[in-house]
């Protein structure tokens, strides 16, 4: 009866493992299948994207009329900010990819080439 109970408890343990590792094939063959289509990038042009969003944050001026606020006053008879919205985001997508294209040599895509 021990052996019994043995031999089904490695069973149980071998598919377990089995089980995980198709989990794990599963979840990577999901990502590929994700990705199959997304023009790839090097990791170096990345580091050069993340560098020019940096620079462009640190850079850009931020200046009260971009953001829309709202006051209130709190249960101790304080001003708070209870709101605040950056309505300026326009001009910080424009200075973003201004920044990113700098550091490449944006060329149109063949596909949309009217050459």
């Amino acid at each position: 009866m021990s052996d019994n109970k043995e031999l089904l408890e490695a069973t149980v343990k071998g598919l377990e493992e089995k089980i995980q590792q198709l989990n794990t094939d599963y979840k990577e063959k999901l990502q590929e299948l994700e990705d199959v289509n997304k023009p790839v990038i090097k990791a170096s042009q990345m580091d050069v994207i993340d560098d020019s969003i940096q620079q462009t944050f640190e850079n850009f001026d931020l200046d009260i009329e971009q953001f829309e606020y709202e006051f209130s006053i709190g249960y101790d008879n304080k001003l708070e900010l209870s709101e605040l919205t950056f309505t300026d985001t326009y001009d910080l997508h424009e200075a973003i990819m201004r920044n990113i294209e700098k550091q490449f040599k944006v060329i149109n895509d063949e596909s949309t080439d009217t050459k």
